[in-house]
């Protein structure tokens, strides 16, 4: 009987044979007898023209803002794109193309603290991210406690106006039709109205304190979101700026 798993990572296997310079019928035999999978060279034909278009989109997602991603967000990425495949064949796959890339992402995992919400929308955090303000691009943002949806995500010329904060709170509130139990922020100032907001819409309440101020590092949940799209999507572009002001190419 073939073994289970080898049989889920059938197209890890025909990728790893293919490479190894072997012909049609080699592979399907070498399937057969060392893995006990029976497949005709027709079909290991289908499955290899598949995966070449699942190795030439990967290797052109790596070449950008991809080379950040892990294997899990590459799986998505592929299914979005229409490419039928196995994560595991994702996983190996950009471990044959970037060992490098799969290596320095392993090295940088971070222990998490624990973190408790009672449900949704029962605290809302919100923060600023200036990595990009350099260039002229403020983002502000907000995140569930619990669920870890985004509530906003967007750029602007500026990030420091209470009003436009203000602003993003509102828009928010008006398409859920309720304002959160407890917002967390920090101390700045462009969090003025979102406080005087909140305060306002929990005025007959006796929730207790029902915005939440401190340092942005003690913000949890959005500053794990910030560190996640940094390395999925920004420090790309945070080094394509500065490479291109190096060079003369960006002012």
């Amino acid at each position: 009987m073939a073994d289970q798993r080898n049989i889920k990572n059938i197209d890890s296997l025909i990728y790893l044979y293919f490479n190894f310079g072997l012909i049609y019928d080699d592979i399907a035999f070498v399937l057969a007898e060392n893995h006990g999978i029976e497949i005709s060279t027709r079909h290991l034909k289908r499955r290899l023209s598949h995966l070449e278009d699942v190795v030439d989109f990967i290797k052109e997602e790596v070449k950008g803002p991809g080379l950040l991603h892990g294997y899990r967000i590459m799986f998505e990425k592929c299914r979005d794109r229409g490419l039928q495949v196995k994560k595991e064949t994702v996983r190996f796959i950009m471990k044959e193309i970037d060992p490098e890339g799969v290596e320095i992402r392993a090295s940088k995992r971070l222990v998490r603290r624990a973190y408790f919400a009672k449900g949704p929308n029962y605290i809302w955090h919100i923060d600023g991210y200036d990595k990009l303000k350099p260039f002229g691009l403020c983002i502000s943002g907000s995140i569930d406690g619990f669920s870890r949806s985004i509530i906003w995500l967007n750029v602007y010329n500026t990030n420091n106006n209470p009003r436009i904060i203000g602003g993003y709170f509102l828009e928010s509130v008006k398409q859920i039709r309720g304002s959160p139990c407890i917002v967390r922020g920090d101390c700045g100032t462009e969090n003025g109205h979102v406080r005087d907001f909140q305060t306002f819409f929990h005025r007959n309440s006796s929730f207790g304190n029902v915005y939440m101020s401190g340092a942005s590092t003690c913000n949890q949940r959005i500053e794990s979101w910030w560190g996640f799209l940094s390395r999925e999507c920004t420090q790309f572009w945070i080094e394509l700026f500065c490479s291109m002001e190096e060079e003369g190419l960006y002012n």
